[in-house]
Order: C-alpha cells, then sequence, then structure tokens
C-alpha cells in the first residue's frame, strides 16, 4: 500500500502540483479576500487536472527518463507501473479535474485549466527538447492557476489585479526552472537536451539569471502599487524580503559562480513566492 502511495506521489510530482493548488487557491483570495466552500471544489479541481498533467508529462518522457540519473527511478522507466495504466490514470486525473472545475468555477475556470495542461504537455514538454528557451514560454503555466481561482471567485480574467499578479508567477518560473535546469545540466546534456550551459559560460548564465531574481523581486513589489496587498506592515515585509533576496542573490554574479549559489537561489526565490503568496492571502483576509 504505501508503495502504491509513493508511485502516485511520484507520477503526480505532488510537491508541484500542491503549489500549483496554492496559487489557485491564492488568486481566489486575492478577489475575494475570504476562505469559504465555494473555492473547494475548483481547488481540488486545479488540482487534479495538475496532477493529470504531471503523470501525461511521466508518460511522454518515459524514454528519456530512463537515460537521466535523477529521473531512471520513476514509476515507468524502472518498471513499477506500465505506461498504458499511467496514461489512464493521467486522462481520469485530467477529466475529473475538468469537471470539477466547470462546476466549481465555471466555463472559463475550466478552458484556462485545460489550456494550461495544453500548454505544459503539448507546447512545453515538445519544445524543451528543442531549445534550452523554452523555459520562457513555458513559464506560461505558473502564470495560469491564480487566474483560474480569481475568475472561480467571480473576478474580471483581465482585471490589472491578475493580470499583475500572472506576470509576478511568469516572471518567477524563469528563474525558478533556469536554476533547476542549470542544477541538472549534465544530467540534462545525458538525455540529449539542449542546455543553457551550450551558449553561454558560467559568468554569463549567473548574470543572466541574476537579473530574472531581480525582476521576481521588482514585480512582487509593484503589488501594493496596485492595491493589491494595502496594510502598510505586509507592504513592508515585502519590501524586506524583496531587499533580502536581491542582496542573497549578489553571488550569482561574481566572476566565479558556485554551484552551491545555484542552489541558494533556487531555494531563496522560491521562498520569495510563498512569501509573497502567503502575505498578501493574509492583507486581504484581514481587509
Amino acid at each position: 500500500m504505501l508503495n502504491q502511495v509513493k508511485i502516485i506521489t511520484e507520477l503526480t510530482k505532488l510537491s508541484i502540483t500542491i503549489f500549483v493548488t496554492v496559487t489557485t487557491a491564492f488568486g481566489y483570495i486575492a478577489y475575494s479576500g475570504v476562505l469559504n466552500s465555494k473555492m473547494i471544489l475548483p481547488t481540488i479541481g486545479i488540482l487534479f487536472l495538475a496532477c493529470g498533467s504531471a503523470a501525461i508529462n511521466h508518460y511522454q518522457e518515459r524514454n528519456t527518463d530512463s537515460l537521466m540519473e535523477r529521473t531512471k527511478k520513476r514509476p515507468i522507466p524502472s518498471g513499477k507501473i506500465k505506461a498504458s495504466t499511467v496514461l489512464f490514470m493521467a486522462v481520469f486525473l485530467a477529466v475529473s479535474g475538468s469537471v470539477m472545475l466547470f462546476f466549481g468555477g465555471g466555463l472559463l475556470a475550466m478552458l484556462l485549466g485545460i489550456l494550461n495542461l495544453i500548454w505544459y504537455n503539448i507546447i512545453y514538454t515538445p519544445l524543451k527538447k528543442k531549445t534550452p528557451f523554452a523555459i520562457i514560454p513555458g513559464s506560461i503555466v505558473g502564470a495560469l492557476p491564480p487566474m483560474v481561482g480569481w475568475v472561480s471567485a467571480g473576478g474580471y480574467v483581465f482585471n490589472p489585479q491578475i493580470l499583475l499578479i500572472a506576470i509576478f508567477f511568469f516572471i518567477w518560473q524563469i528563474p525558478h526552472f533556469w536554476l533547476l535546469l542549470l542544477l541538472l545540466d549534465k544530467d540534462y546534456q545525458k538525455a540529449g537536451f539542449p542546455t543553457l550551459t551550450q551558449i553561454f559560460n558560467q559568468q554569463q548564465l549567473g548574470r543572466i539569471t541574476f537579473i530574472w531574481i531581480i525582476a521576481t523581486a521588482v514585480t512582487g513589489l509593484l503589488l501594493p502599487l496596485f492595491r493589491i496587498s494595502q496594510n502598510g506592515y505586509i507592504n513592508l515585509s515585502l519590501l524586506l524580503a524583496a531587499i533580502w533576496l536581491s542582496y542573497k542573490s549578489f553571488s550569482l554574479i561574481r566572476n566565479t559562480v558556485e554551484r552551491t549559489s545555484y542552489k541558494f537561489a533556487f531555494k531563496g526565490i522560491n521562498y520569495f513566492a510563498l512569501f509573497v503568496v502567503l502575505m498578501v492571502s493574509i492583507d486581504k483576509l484581514l481587509s
């Protein structure tokens, strides 16, 4: 039983899909300013849809997964589960999630959720085999979940506030994925994926990544200007967090960039995104 749970957890990339669920709930709270039972169905719906998308990704990359040290022990390449079983499970999760989104958030919420699956599995996944810059269009998958939450709560999809929130998560996703690929560069090359180190040297990569991190910090600071967060103490905490992230990321622009710098920056930018979600949610719930 525990082994089956572990397999399902791996196939659904639960650590990632949980964050997708959190950002969806964040979008709901950002518009409504409340925690209520109406957010349960669209939030679970996006979780199911994201888990289905993750399982489809396992099916899509089963051959390249077997070539990388990091992924060769995943359920399909290790033989723990049949590829056809994974595909069936993925379709079930995606369809179930879509139905939940429709009844819990409406047609537009469902369409945005399906668009996210299409973008990740049909556009980004094949594209990353062709170019290391697939990360940039692929980062749209981080921008759509909070929009799903926003429209599920009754918000207008082109409201400047939700567009800024979507832009924040879009920009955050780029250095997030970029740093992850830098840490796993040799493994990706082994599997035949084009990598950033084939184009840029370490110093250039450090500087480019630093710029993206600063852009993430600056975008986070725009949230108070758009009145997404209005509490003075919370806005101050966002400012201090942005300063902390920027200061700690300076190691990326040194002449010699160590691997530990990439690891710290990867953790730091993720902590920053979580902090922004937490602080803005508290602001909305208190106001």
